[in-house]
């Protein structure tokens, strides 16, 4: 397929997602500008770009405004896991809020077109399942997750004010639990925790039974769900789900990884830390109807290419 070339901008462009989708859009002869702070992303994700020339690398915190002139902003930046964005709630809130504010202003400016990447936290620990776009969510505002819940809500506020109020073309994505190669080892994600315990032959850490359930999306198939809601009609701006809809329990999926791993660890149990959600999973019609797009790589194929990653890592060969 011939791509008409953009100047495409993607904040947050060093961390797991960004990365990935830095990759896509060179690949396709984009000219790529790669934002990022290095608060969380690693330069070791996009250091086989720097010698690529349509990608260029910006040291830049979305907080401050920043002048450039693109085609397409993709909002990605923001700590996506409890860990980091724990670690300083208020930063995280800061760069949800201040940074779409600045991301939307440039694309009202420069006439481009932004897509903001939600999350499907916006739904809180829900009372509807499985979650479908218009349901509102239950999420606690004061609570250790809330500034990156209320922060991704408030970014989705702003994006449709800009859109009704200034007709700033936007896409919203919620997106669902994704893994694959990339994934901060140390993140305190469920996947990346049990591949690095089992992998070491380390107790494999459940809270609470192990019951409550999520869905996993390999990033292959999240990346190629992102473009094709960018470049999507003008009249389906969002929000849409992104995500597997296929639920495993916590529990199952560390026997599962345990078995990939051909590990000895054993699985213990702790208590389930607050506000964490019981049950995950998106309702994808609505990307099935308007994008054309599912994911096609089960969990089993895309643990197998995780599980390599970071044994390559642990290793110490990549």
């Amino acid at each position: 397929m011939i791509h008409k070339q953009k100047r495409i901008l993607i904040t947050g462009g060093v961390g797991f997602l960004g990365s990935h989708l830095c990759d896509r859009l060179v690949a396709e002869s984009h000219d790529v500008l790669c934002l990022d702070n290095f608060f969380t992303g690693s330069k070791r994700n996009i250091s086989h770009l720097l010698k690529e020339p349509h990608f260029e690398l910006i040291r830049h915190d979305l907080v401050q405004p920043i002048f450039l002139e693109v085609d397409e902003i993709y909002n990605l930046a923001c700590p996506a896991s409890p860990i980091h964005y724990q670690y300083n709630p208020v930063k995280t809130i800061k760069t949800s809020v201040m940074g779409a504010i600045n991301m939307l202003g440039l694309a009202k400016r420069v006439n481009a077109k932004i897509l903001q990447a939600s999350t499907s936290e916006i739904y809180g620990n829900p009372t509807e399942h499985p979650q479908k776009e218009e349901y509102w969510g239950n999420v606690n505002t004061i609570g250790l997750r809330s500034c990156y819940d209320e922060g991704k809500r408030c970014a989705e506020t702003l994006f449709f004010d800009y859109h009704r109020q200034n007709n700033v073309n936007i896409r919203v994505a919620r997106i669902f639990n994704t893994y694959g190669p990339r994934l901060h080892p140390n993140d305190g994600r469920v996947i990346s925790n049990f591949i690095v315990q089992a992998l070491k032959n380390k107790d494999i850490i459940v809270y609470g039974d192990g019951s409550q359930t999520r869905s996993f999306c390999y990033v292959d198939d999240l990346i190629e769900g992102l473009i094709r809601m960018m470049n999507g009609p003008d009249d389906f701006i969002g929000p849409v789900n992104l995500g597997r809809p296929e639920e495993f329990t916590i529990l199952q999926l560390a026997e599962i990884i345990i078995k990939l791993c051909d590990s000895q660890s054993r699985i213990i149990f702790k208590p389930l830390p607050q506000n964490d959600p019981l049950q995950r999973c998106p309702d994808i019609t609505l990307a099935k109807e308007h994008l054309q797009w599912q994911p096609k790589v089960n969990l089993e194929q895309g643990l197998r290419k995780t599980i390599e990653y970071f044994r390559q890592r642990i290793e110490g060969t990549h």
